[in-house]
């Protein structure tokens, strides 16, 4: 996996005021936390680090080479967790963790299905279940994709994780018996509610909650 260098600054200010003039600055606030150190506030640009995984063909995913500005401090890490506004759809915040070259990882790759099955050609509907697995290896092991090609799927036929080959030095950590992907019969027409019976006007979902860990300082400080 090739290393992205993202260049960043340490901070100096913790709280929501300084936070919030970051981001107007088109900063985002950030943590290092990991590897058996202290951790330390940092900023990075947005433009810079939304560029780099959007570039990256390993997304958020991506090892990066942290670089501290004006000095030749520099260390590897991951993304563990980024914030993001409901509203604007802007990172309010990231979370990053070091990593040594030498010692595993865990992290998640997407698992990507080739082929057509029969079993759909037949009639079948695809049953995508898990779309993501979580595995262990060296950084520089980390798979783009886990793919699995499903075109001999019949119907009522099924992959699960212990199916799956996985690349060398990757271990899977999901339950072997979990199902992936297989093929089912179609569901049963929907029957149309008639207008006595239609149920009331349904209540708006809360927004969407992107990410959720750890209270950051910003919102330990009020």
């Amino acid at each position: 996996m090739a290393e992205l260098t993202l260049e960043v600054l340490r901070r100096e200010e913790a709280g929501k005021g300084p936070s919030r003039r970051l981001r107007q600055q088109g900063k985002v606030p950030a943590v290092v936390y990991g590897g058996h150190r202290d951790t330390v506030p940092i900023m990075v640009d947005r433009k810079a680090v939304t560029d780099l995984i959007q570039k990256s063909e390993h997304g958020v995913r991506s090892i990066f080479l942290l670089k501290m500005s004006g000095s030749d401090q520099q260390r590897h890490a991951m993304i563990k967790e980024i914030q993001i506004d409901p509203i604007s759809r802007k990172m309010t915040h990231i979370d990053f963790i070091r990593i040594v070259m030498d010692e595993v990882v865990r992290t998640t790759v997407p698992v990507h299905v080739i082929g057509s099955p029969i079993g759909v050609k037949e009639g079948g509907l695809l049953d995508f279940q898990v779309r993501d697995l979580h595995v262990e290896c060296l950084p520089n092991a980390i798979p783009d994709k886990v793919e699995v090609d499903i075109s001999n799927l019949g119907m009522h036929q099924y992959f699960r994780i212990s199916d799956l080959k996985a690349p060398e030095g990757v271990k899977i950590l999901d339950d072997p018996d979990r199902v992936v992907v297989g093929v089912t019969h179609l569901r049963a027409e929907e029957v149309p509610v008639a207008p006595e019976a239609a149920p009331a006007e349904a209540v708006p979902m809360e927004p969407e909650v992107i990410a959720r860990g750890k209270k950051t300082e910003e919102e330990t400080e009020e």
